[in-house]
């Protein structure tokens, strides 16, 4: 039978003395990152006219860089924000992967359990951007990994899962998670006092269970529930059926410009207005939602605060340039300026 709680609105903002000790409390958060590691490649550059040869435009490429992406993008993103970071992955001999490794070491991520496997392609999307616009995106990747490389990823999870604060699945099916891993650690949720937060994709969809937070986005909601999410009771429905088919505390269902919708069980849903005043690009705001849920579940904080908190910090990540991570001090400036992400686009530091 369906449960027609009535739906609440989150607007107000965390008493600005309890955010600073919130924020101030994540260098102690111990958050173990798990999932797919990438690279993503950003050609700037711009249009001024068609090509000859075909109907497409000639990009001026002006500049390049590269950042962290995927599950190595949410542990740029934790290391931002303070926590200590552990990383889990698999990565190939190559130079896209030897680059993660080194980004990791410059950023003090402990990379420990990041696992090097020969004939693995290490993942690399590269964009090409112009005039503030996405052009193109080339992705090169693979979609599974030698079975020896799974096996040493599960047998760390094992070893080392106690001592963590909060473990994070960022699943971008690009084979580094799969149904021994979820199993082992909702397994090892059971018996443990650490938050478990998913970032799903489809092909696992039916292996989840057990995590504190599932944070799908509105379409991936739709997929998995078999629900068309089209209004707020198909929505509310949507968020309904993921809590028992994925045996979850709670789902927040990412919607863009649409904000944040927040379900647990035996609780009326919350809804979190977006708070973007622009949005420039959404590359990696997903990450930066699962990583300041996972830091804020880390050090104690209540899960509606953890969200409201997420939210802030994705309203100024969708309005930067390239996959972006939020700082403390910019959560602070958005909210004293009534909770808003800035007006126009911003660029983190860029490395070439």
């Amino acid at each position: 039978m369906r449960n027609h709680r009535r739906s609440q609105t989150m607007t107000g903002a965390m008493p600005v003395g309890e955010l600073k000790g919130l924020l101030h409390r994540f260098s102690r958060a111990r958050v173990l990152v798990v999932g797919d590691l990438m690279l993503d490649e950003f050609l700037w550059g711009t249009v001024d006219r068609i090509s000859p040869e075909a109907p497409v435009p000639v990009v001026r490429i002006e500049r390049e860089s590269v950042h962290l992406g995927g599950a190595a993008n949410v542990a740029h993103n934790l290391r931002t924000l303070g926590a200590q970071v552990t990383v889990c992955g698999v990565i190939g001999t190559d130079r896209a992967g030897q680059r993660i490794l080194e980004e990791l070491e410059r950023l003090g991520a402990d990379a420990a359990g990041v696992v090097r496997a020969r004939g693995v392609v290490t993942t690399r999307k590269t964009r090409v951007i112009a005039h503030h616009q996405q052009v193109v995106r080339f992705d090169r990747e693979q979609h599974e990994h030698p079975r020896s490389a799974s096996e040493r990823l599960l047998e760390f999870v094992r070893r080392h899962s106690r001592g963590y604060d909060a473990v994070l699945v960022s699943d971008y099916a690009k084979g580094t998670i799969g149904a021994d891993l979820l199993g082992c650690l909702a397994e090892l949720r059971r018996r443990s006092t650490w938050a478990l937060i998913v970032d799903p994709k489809k092909p696992n969809f039916r292996h989840y269970s057990g995590a504190t937070l599932m944070t799908p986005n509105q379409h991936e909601a739709a997929e998995a529930s078999g629900v068309d999410i089209r209004d707020a009771a198909s929505l509310q429905q949507a968020g309904e059926v993921l809590l028992q088919r994925w045996s979850c505390e709670a789902v927040l269902i990412t919607r863009g410009e649409h904000g944040m919708s927040l379900f647990r069980a035996a609780n009326p849903p919350r809804h979190f207005p977006t708070r973007a005043r622009d949005v420039f690009d959404v590359t990696g705001a997903g990450d930066t939602v699962a990583a300041v849920c996972a830091a804020s579940l880390a050090v104690g904080a209540p899960l509606e605060s953890a969200v409201w908190l997420a939210n802030i910090a994705a309203g100024i990540a969708v309005g930067k340039l390239g996959t972006a991570t939020v700082a403390p001090a910019e959560i602070l400036d958005a909210v004293a300026s009534d909770g808003t992400a800035p007006s126009k686009p911003t660029r983190g530091k860029q490395r070439a």
